[in-house]
């Protein structure tokens, strides 16, 4: 029995996401399987939170968030480190 890669790309439709799109398609090999995932949609939004998405584009191999898509998106201390939270 054949194995397949599931390869998840979560994306807003956005030019940068659709990128990433093609970027994945174009690598991609016969034994992976590449679903585009509708940020819109809120079991996909659901989806993406469980894995710990932050930011789209992101994207998940075999379940697991990629490296290249970890550790995005707001972080509290970065905001209050750039004066978020405090007076002027």
């Amino acid at each position: 029995m054949a194995t397949r890669r599931k390869i998840e790309v979560f994306s807003a439709g956005c030019p940068a996401c659709e990128d990433t799109v093609r970027l994945v398609n174009g690598i991609a090999c016969p034994s992976c399987e590449v679903s585009v995932l509708d940020m819109n949609d809120p079991a996909v939004a659901g989806r993406a939170k469980s894995l710990g998405i932050r930011s789209v584009p992101a994207v998940a191999i075999d379940g697991k968030l990629a490296d290249c898509c970890a550790g995005r998106g707001a972080e509290e201390r970065a905001l209050r480190a750039a004066g978020v939270g405090q007076a002027i």
